[in-house]
């Protein structure tokens, strides 16, 4: 079940340290928006995306400030022609190798006409104006942002919107929680949090999975006669769910 695993680790701040440790010897598909600690961390083979929602944010946030610049809204809605994309490969329900195939059809002459539309906008605007600033990320992570579209990649999403939307609750709950007792109780809280929302994203009723599981995992420490229960690794939720009975139609 691919793609099904969601896991948080804890730090105490934001620096790259953080995800430099938790990501050292990584070597599959990154994906992320433009914050300079995401920079030059991994393994030698990390493949790095780039984040459309971050690029489109910047420019809806620019036309917000100059709803007359007309270059300003051209981009916004030509990257909104590559949404369009992604929103028909969902109402298809086409497979990876399916939207790969849309992109490469579709995708190419959408980026380059896009590329040279945020060229053109970034020479008439002052650097550090909101939309100087928007035009600069975008050319800056285009390599980054443009390779979803490439060869081998129909996993990959336009955006990072679903790890975010992952994030969310947290971030919500972060001045209730501001208080964790010690910095050793975080990684803790990234475990369950990690769990919880596996269960979230594989539909599995956290409930009912953890009323299941939890007994035998505390069955180990306390029954050592039942040892022999399911290896631990059959427990996680993709295994569980895996192994629960089909429902009947």
């Amino acid at each position: 079940m691919p793609g099904s695993l969601v896991i948080y680790d804890f730090q105490m701040g934001r620096a790259r340290e953080g995800p430099e440790n938790f990501l050292r010897e990584f070597g599959g598909r990154l994906q992320s928006d433009g914050y300079a600690a995401y920079g030059k961390i991994g393994g030698p083979s990390l493949l790095h995306f780039g984040c459309w929602a971050h690029v489109r944010r910047k420019f809806m946030d620019a036309s917000k400030l100059d709803p007359k610049n007309v270059l300003c809204v051209l981009v916004v809605a030509a990257i909104g022609k590559l949404y369009d994309i992604e929103r028909q490969a969902r109402e298809e329900k086409l497979t990876h190798s399916e939207r790969e195939a849309m992109r490469a059809r579709e995708c190419p002459a959408l980026l380059a006409a896009l590329k040279a539309l945020i060229t053109e906008t970034g020479v008439g605007v002052l650097p550090k104006s909101a939309l100087g600033k928007a035009c600069a990320y975008a050319l800056n992570q285009w390599e980054r942002v443009e390779r979803y579209a490439g060869t081998g990649h129909g996993m990959v999403e336009i955006d990072n919107n679903w790890a975010e939307n992952a994030m969310r609750g947290i971030a919500l709950g972060r001045k209730n929680w501001i208080q964790i007792g010690s910095e050793s109780s975080g990684p803790k809280i990234a475990a369950i949090l990690s769990v919880l929302e596996t269960c979230k994203r594989l539909k599995i009723n956290a409930r009912e999975y953890l009323l299941d599981v939890l007994p035998q995992l505390a069955y180990r420490e306390t029954r050592p006669e039942l040892r022999d229960l399911k290896p631990v690794a059959d427990l996680t939720p993709a295994a569980w769910l895996l192994a629960r009975p089909a429902p009947t139609q």
